[in-house]
């Protein structure tokens, strides 16, 4: 049986779980989870929670889809079996191909490929808990990722979904609220450059709807690409008390 539309938005013009409508979930993010990898990142976006692995760059193999004027970006997003409810198959869906390809798009934009021809660097994604906004959450951690691991980029990338429940627009929306809502956008952007490098759409929004909408993830993406600089510099940039 088809359960029953929950009211998203409650009475009081809050959500279903007390944020306001442009208010993102709690987000965390830490730097360098990994050791074996060359660059790591852990990001949560309330319950949803992403690790990205970078390696590289470094020799491709085959060495004939290498291309001699830049590096080539291979990107695999990936859902642990235990990240949903229901036990997901750990092969690969085609939702799955399709993303890692779209997340791909997204980073390419970001990173000096012409600095490595003939090389690779591979972006690993897994998500552990999905709770919406897995891909958006995805692209945030791997820009990360990419950043730990010292590869030149033009700018971070930050991304969030934007929806559309109960005729009113929200900004980054959970499960339930991607589930039950009218419209969901997806966008990632490289904010200090002000280029949008992700934008789907599934459902319906009128152009000042449309407009609206990413006036509303161009907000919640500065906070995030903030939080994603305090990451950093925490690793990186802040002097460390000597040990007496």
């Amino acid at each position: 049986m088809k359960k029953e539309k929950p009211k998203l938005i409650r009475e009081d013009g809050l959500r279903h779980d007390g944020r306001r409508p442009d208010e993102l979930r709690p987000i965390r993010m830490e730097v360098g989870v990994l050791s074996n990898a060359n660059g790591s990142a852990l990001v949560e976006y309330g319950k949803t929670k992403v690790i990205a692995a970078v390696y590289g760059p470094r020799e491709l193999h085959p060495r004939h889809i290498s291309l001699p004027d830049r590096a080539v970006i291979r990107c695999r997003y990936h859902m642990a079996p235990f990240s949903t409810e229901e036990r997901k198959n750990p092969a690969p869906s085609r939702r799955e191909i399709e993303l890692s390809k779209v997340i791909r798009e997204a980073l390419e934009a970001a990173v000096f490929t012409e600095l490595y021809p003939r090389a690779t660097i591979d972006v690993f994604i897994e998500v552990l808990q999905a709770d919406g906004g897995t891909r958006t959450t995805g692209i945030t951690a791997a820009a990360l990722a990419l950043a730990d691991a010292g590869i030149p980029l033009r700018d971070l990338v930050a991304g969030v979904a934007v929806g559309k429940v109960d005729g009113v627009l929200v900004l980054d929306i959970d499960q339930l609220e991607d589930e039950y809502g009218e419209a969901d956008m997806p966008v990632a952007m490289m904010p200090s450059l002000g280029k949008i490098t992700l934008l789907q759409l599934n459902g319906v929004l009128t152009p000042e709807e449309f407009r609206e909408a990413l006036k509303l993830a161009e907000k919640g993406i500065k906070e995030i690409y903030r939080m994603q600089r305090e990451a950093l510099k925490k690793k990186y940039v802040e002097i460390k008390p000597e040990e007496t």
